[in-house]
């Protein structure tokens, strides 16, 4: 079974942190998942949102129904379910610090999301800020805070990506290098706890020591640069 770190545990949330490779909900390949680890030992978990199998990062999951109902009436809402990304990018943005605003559409057959230059059947507003936090010559790649506006499939991929800054290690979306992690981790979620309604905040770093993370090693060991 694999192990992963637990930030917060009460008796209606569990805050994780989880591992890259590992899928967040259970799908039809049947291979192990965090909730079919969390299963084991609570008899309700409920699924509020989800990370890509190849991205890791601080999720939530609900330990009761009414828990559940109360998050996931929120979580479409980023002012209020807020969620931050720590990205490695491809190149360098124009600016320092700015916003993203595209149109997405997925293409359910490919798992595949593209910007689009209009508004049709299946197309959605997407939107994201950043700032830039580093960014190494060597290997031309940017370290990069992303707080999501919106919650698109892929959306910080593609959104990057269509600006030819793919992220590392994202084949998928146009990467050429040699990494085989996603620079994508979810750095932060703040959102009101389902029983105070007074909001929490959880953040976890990346393993700083692996590729491709360790290229900006020196950045994360420093307090107030994340």
């Amino acid at each position: 079974m694999t192990e992963f770190d637990i930030l917060f545990e009460d008796e209606y949330i569990a805050v994780i942190v989880k591992p890259e490779g590992l899928l967040s909900q259970n799908d039809e390949s049947g291979d192990e998942s965090i909730v079919s680890i969390l299963e084991k030992r609570l008899p309700y978990v409920g699924i509020i949102h989800r990370l890509d199998r190849g991205v890791g990062g601080v999720m939530v999951y609900a330990k009761s129904k009414d828990a559940a109902a109360k998050l996931s009436g929120i979580v479409g809402d980023k002012a209020v379910f807020s969620k931050t990304y720590l990205v490695l990018c491809h190149g360098r943005p124009d600016e320092a610090q700015g916003e993203m605003h595209d149109l997405l559409f997925k293409d359910r057959h490919l798992n595949k999301s593209y910007t689009v230059e209009r508004k049709r059947k299946g197309v959605k507003d997407a939107s994201l800020e950043y700032s830039l936090i580093a960014y190494n010559e060597e290997y031309d790649l940017s370290l990069v805070k992303v707080k999501l506006h919106t919650g698109r499939t892929h959306q910080i991929r593609v959104q990057f990506a269509s600006r030819k800054m793919p992220l590392a290690g994202d084949k998928k979306y146009g990467a050429k290098d040699n990494f085989k992690s996603i620079g994508l981790f979810s750095s932060n979620l703040a959102f009101p706890h389902p029983k105070s309604g007074k909001t929490v905040d959880f953040g976890a770093l990346p393993d700083y020591s692996k590729s491709p993370w360790n290229i900006f090693e020196a950045e994360f060991l420093r307090p107030s640069a994340i």
